[in-house]
């Protein structure tokens, strides 16, 4: 009798309808994601081995991209190939439970990666607006503290969800109009009161947008500190060095904002459009972000050049 009442309030599955009202082309679309999941893995995995081989990349920079290129891994891995399950072997169906262990992850580590963009802009406005307290400043201890804040504070604001999911009844609809599980999109489906979920999603993405209010204000400073310096040789190095980080920050927070105001503000947008720029969210960033990396930054394009040659 327990075991009926609990399927009632939570479904045994889900199901995953993939990209809405594209579901006649699904192999073609499957294409180019699958083509830029492969790129992810292999330039962040190139990343990883690259920071770890060369003794030269040591500075907490590359530390911090290390990192970046770890939760790529994670997110794109998280989703991708749920996605080309569902686009090639029609494996619609998901476990409740699994369901949500996948949103879980998906919303987590995107806000990781919002938070290590976060330390990578303190990295820079040490760099340029303190260099000569850049190594006291930034120590080892340091580092360690950073990087517990980037793994354990997004996961302590996505785990509510976890609950606000589980305390929802669930009656008849099952059918989740994306390719992996998030947050709304399951609660939608409930039969129960969403509002505190709607409410406590848009206080995680204020959180979310925190970040880029922080971001643009440590880049007004560097700037100023740019424009301050003697000669143009030094404000074009200067320049350069957070060209990389600008372009990655490009990458991550315009898909990822264009998906929040489709869903809240985009009644007029084809959904299936909405949905695409969802799934982009999850895989591009992953997928530029060791290639910017690795065009801008000197040190990562010789040692890959290097690897290169030699195979």
């Amino acid at each position: 009798m327990i075991h009926q009442n609990r399927s009632i309030f939570h479904p045994a599955t889900f199901f995953l309808i993939g990209i809405p009202g594209l579901e006649e082309v699904h192999v073609w679309i499957s294409l180019p994601f699958c083509s830029i999941y492969l790129v992810a893995l292999v330039g962040n995995a190139t990343t990883l081995l690259v920071i770890k081989a060369e003794q030269s990349l040591r500075e907490p920079m590359f530390y911090f991209l290390a990192i970046l290129s770890s939760i790529d891994l994670a997110l794109s891995t998280t989703s991708v190939p749920r996605m080309l399950g569902i686009l090639w072997f029609d494996a619609h169906e998901i476990n409740f439970g699994t369901c949500v262990l996948q949103m879980f992850l998906i919303h987590a580590l995107t806000g990781m990666e919002a938070e290590v963009l976060l330390a990578m802009a303190f990295d820079r406005y040490v760099a340029i607006c303190a260099p000569l307290r850049y190594t006291s400043i930034l120590t080892s201890s340091v580092l360690m503290g950073i990087s517990l804040c980037i793994v354990i504070r997004p996961a302590m604001f996505i785990l509510p969800m976890v609950y606000l999911i589980y305390r929802l009844p669930f009656c008849q609809a099952h059918i989740i109009a994306h390719s992996y599980c998030e947050h709304m999109g399951i609660a939608k489906l409930s039969c129960g009161n969403i509002r505190i979920n709607a409410i406590y999603g848009l206080f995680v993405v204020a959180l979310f947008l925190l970040n880029l209010v922080l971001i643009g204000i440590s880049y007004v400073y560097i700037l100023r500190a740019v424009f301050h310096l003697p000669s143009q040789d030094a404000r074009v190095k200067a320049l350069s060095t957070c060209g990389s980080h600008v372009a990655v920050l490009c990458v991550f927070y315009i898909p990822s904002l264009f998906s929040f105001l489709t869903h809240r503000f985009g009644h007029n947008i084809p959904h299936y459009l909405h949905i695409l720029i969802a799934n982009l969210y999850v895989v591009l960033p992953p997928s530029l972000n060791p290639i910017i990396y690795g065009v801008r930054t000197k040190q990562i394009r010789e040692r890959v050049l290097s690897l290169f040659s030699k195979v």
